[in-house]
């Protein structure tokens, strides 16, 4: 930073750097407000061995207490003026490799000069605990052989279980500080502030002419406080690491080598970056930058980069925030937006872009981004939100930046690989989720999971940039691959997903797995640009083709593109498919749906200019329906021969000047053919005509031919006729059955009632006997049913020879025997059997 004359701030303006809950109260300008107050001071506590020697702005700092390798001072206030310095010199203690010092009074540490160690024998890092706050200035420098850890926490916790507390308790045992591995938030800690009244530069071709807070090449500087603010901040590293950590309570682990956990944080605070401040770290390879906090806010054209100039790789920009991420705002030129981005520009891999927050806004020209400008590949770009992430362009007419979570290459290298997960995911007014090629590297694959719903919709309305998910190449390598999982995907108003190429490369295929729905519709609000989804090969103007040495028209190939979802809907002027302007080949195009409705000359298309038409393959399983101008259409503008039209559907419907229709223009006609149980108002005809067509041909070339399969059914086969009047069934139910009219009582069991009056009973036996029957078999006599005998009255009785009683009917002539008693001359009683004519009967 400049080396200016400066006031320092009284400690009464510095006590409004506390945070009040979770906001931060800081007055612009603060720094120039307040001239002719006293000088701010470092001095001792009294605690510790710590020696003072002030000499005007510049003060040394000896002695203090060692514990091996450690030494340990203790301040009643430290602030550096500006122009001042601090100086830990090391000439009584030379074997210390890092500091810890901590101010126990109640003033915040004002620090707008410079902060050094000195050291001949080894570097140094140093600790500075300040629980009330740090201020860093326009001037303020940092000069250490070491890392950097300055922090508002209340205690650093040691291995062996000890601690260096910011009170004046008594020390613990010297022998238990040896190895620091944590830092303790108590309440109401203070917030760390860095500060600066010029905007930062852009990253300078040599990394050493970097400016701003920053350490030694291959070390750390960690921020670590209870909210960070930097207003046109600058923090640098050079092949080292950037840490900042918003915490408003809990413990802060950390390894020997500053690698920092937050998994035991009881609670985080929040970061902003303001008025164009920006984080660089640079190098040859394995720089890290990695914020923590609650809300993360980038505003103003505020910027994270990882700038990769050498040949190693292991560089990674990390930010994760529980709660809120947000990137808006451009600087004051309007050429730049907020920013997160990695950047490698020779043969080392470019750097990781990690992102993880529970919601996520990116717009005003806002960019999270992998590039390569050289022959190593760029990094690769996740972005993971448990709710909502919003990337919306610019609304107004004021910039035409763009707005985009994008992996780029404008060189050799290739680029890296996107993954975007969310509940929800919103891509509006020209902004644009994706992978780039403008050189000669291939472009890496992205992939979209998305739990709930997805919206693209609008364009930028000054540079008239739709809103995308996309991969394209307007260069010499090929576009990656794009891969899209959600419930609903909703493409509206001009915008577009797809894969497309504007040069010889190919461009990629798209892949979109919904569980509900699919929906393309609309054109852009005052134009004529329709949403569409697919793969394309598309000439672009003349100044990008000559900026990128491209031909007139395209030589790549289209894509292939595959749609799954319960229901496609394509409506309004909007189109869905794969197209090729150049003379490469148009891609296939299938889907698989329940439904599949075009509305309002909606279309699904297959188109070339010069080569072959590509194919269109639609399995619908319930209903294809097209209305009012509606197309499903192959066409090859040139010599190539046209698509062919695959539709297996079980009905399909066609009103209002619709179409089906394969044609070609000097190569052959395309085929199609049509698989349904009905097919409703489309015709087959050889031409084009004002009704609901079905055409294949070619103006100069061979026709093509349309094959048509469907049922032979007789709509009136099988049908009953049933009574004009209703029947009411309880006048339709008898108490019994008479055993005279030769009625039936059948019991079908689980077969159940037949589908048709006609039809016989369905068995319902699950198992059958289906063994050979043996060939010898005993002849079986023939039995032949007796005649039923009628219930006729009883008319007499007889005895049979059984003794037994009979009632009979018959009135014919038959002699029964009758009984009674009479006496014999030897007065015996006897039975006789007397005959008696069957007419007496009745005398019963």
């Amino acid at each position: 930073m400049k080396n200016a004359t400066r006031a320092a701030i009284p400690s009464g303006m510095a006590r409004l750097l506390k945070p009040i809950g979770s906001r931060l109260i800081l007055p612009l300008g603060w720094f120039c407000l307040c001239p002719g107050i006293a000088i701010a001071q470092i001095a001792s506590d009294g605690t510790l061995n710590t020696t003072v020697i002030p000499n005007g702005d510049r003060f040394t700092i000896l002695n203090g207490t060692s514990a091996g390798n450690n030494l340990f001072h203790s301040f009643q206030q430290f602030s550096v003026p500006t122009g001042g310095a601090a100086t830990f010199d090391l000439v009584n203690t030379p074997n210390i490799s890092t500091i810890f010092s901590r101010v126990t009074g109640g003033n915040v540490s004002e620090i707008d000069g410079l902060i050094e160690t000195r050291n001949h024998t080894q570097p140094v890092s140093l600790f500075l605990l300040n629980p009330n706050g740090i201020v860093f200035g326009p001037n303020a420098q940092l000069n250490l052989g070491g890392s950097f850890v300055g922090t508002t926490a209340h205690q650093i916790r040691f291995a062996s279980g000890g601690s260096f507390r910011v009170d004046t308790t008594p020390l613990s045992p010297l022998l238990t500080l040896n190895t620091p591995i944590g830092l303790q938030f108590g309440s109401n800690a203070g917030a760390i502030v860095v500060q600066d009244d010029v905007a930062p530069s852009p990253v300078p071709s040599r990394l050493e002419s970097l400016s701003g807070l920053q350490v030694s090449p291959g070390n750390t500087l960690a921020l670590l406080g209870n909210g960070i603010t930097l207003v046109s901040g600058n923090v640098n590293s050079l092949n080292g690491s950037i840490e900042l950590g918003s915490v408003q309570s809990g413990t802060v682990s950390f390894s020997p080598t500053l690698n920092f956990d937050y998994s035991q944080v009881d609670a985080f605070s929040d970061i902003q970056l303001t008025q164009q401040s920006q984080i660089i770290g640079a190098g040859i390879g394995g720089t890290t930058i990695n914020l923590q906090g609650r809300n993360v806010q980038l505003s103003e054209g505020s910027a994270l980069i990882v700038a990769n100039r050498g040949s190693l790789g292991g560089d990674r920009l990390s930010v994760n925030a529980t709660e809120l991420l947000s990137l808006s705002g451009t600087n004051r030129t309007r050429t730049n937006g907020s920013r997160i981005v990695t950047n490698t520009a020779r043969e080392g891999k470019g750097g990781d872009v990690t992102i993880s927050a529970r919601q996520a806004i990116v717009e005003d020209g806002g960019q999270i981004a992998t590039q390569t400008d050289g022959s190593g590949v760029g990094g690769n770009l996740s972005v993971r939100v448990s709710e909502s992430l919003f990337v919306n362009g610019t609304p107004s007419a004021v910039s035409t930046l763009a707005t985009s979570i994008a992996t780029v290459s404008s060189s050799t290298g290739e680029s890296g690989h996107v993954t975007v997960s969310a509940q929800q995911l919103q891509v509006l007014n020209g902004a644009t989720v994706g992978s780039s090629i403008f050189g000669l590297g291939d472009g890496g694959d992205v992939q979209i999971n998305v739990s709930d719903s997805i919206e693209v919709s609008g364009v930028n309305s000054r540079s008239l940039l739709p809103s995308s998910l996309s991969t394209s190449t307007i260069g010499w390598g090929n576009a990656g691959n794009l891969d899209i999982t959600t419930a609903t995907l909703a493409v509206r108003e001009g915008s577009l997903v797809s894969s497309s190429t504007g040069g010889v490369a190919n461009a990629g295929n798209l892949t979109i797995q919904a569980s509900e729905w699919i929906e393309v519709s609309g054109v852009a609000p005052g134009s004529l640009l329709s949403s569409g989804l697919g793969s394309n090969a598309l000439i672009l103007d003349p100044v990008s083709r000559a900026a990128y040495r491209l031909p007139d028209v395209p030589t790549g190939n289209a894509g292939g593109v595959s749609l799954n979802a319960p229901q496609l809907r394509v409506q309004d002027r909007a189109e869905v498919g794969v197209k090729n302007d150049g003379t490469g080949n148009a891609g296939n195009f299938e889907v698989n749906a329940n439904t599949i409705i075009l509305n309002n000359r909606g279309a699904i298309t297959a188109e070339t200019q010069s080569g072959n038409g590509g194919n269109l393959v639609l399995s619908v399983q319930q209903r294809l329906q097209l209305r009012d101008k509606s197309r499903i259409s192959v066409e090859a503008g040139g010599a190539g021969a046209g698509g062919n039209i695959t539709i297996e559907s079980p009905v399909i419907v066609g009103w209002e000047n619709s179409d089906i229709t394969a044609n070609a223009f000097q190569g052959n006609g395309g085929n199609i053919q049509l698989t349904a149980q009905g097919i409703l108002g489309l015709q087959f005809r050889d031409r084009p005509t004002p009704g609901n067509d079905i055409t294949a041909s070619s103006q100069f070339g061979v026709s093509g031919t349309v094959r048509i399969n469907t049922l032979d059914v007789e709509p009136s086969a099988g049908l009953i006729e049933l009574p004009a009047n209703p029947v009411d069934p309880t006048q339709q139910i008898v108490v019994g059955c008479a055993d005279t009219q030769n009625n039936r009582f059948v019991a079908t069991g689980r077969g159940g009632v037949p589908e048709n009056p006609t039809q016989r009973v369905i068995l319902d036996r699950a198992w059958v006997d289906v063994r050979t029957l043996s060939s010898d078999r005993a002849p079986l006599p023939a039995q032949l049913p007796s005649a039923p005998e009628s219930l006729r009255e009883a008319v007499g009785w007889y005895r049979n020879s059984q003794g037994s009683i009979e009632l009979v009917a018959s009135t014919r002539s038959t002699r029964g025997s009758s009984l009674s008693c009479l006496r014999d001359s030897a007065s015996k009683t006897s039975s006789n059997l007397h005959e008696i004519p069957s007419e007496r009967s009745p005398e019963l």
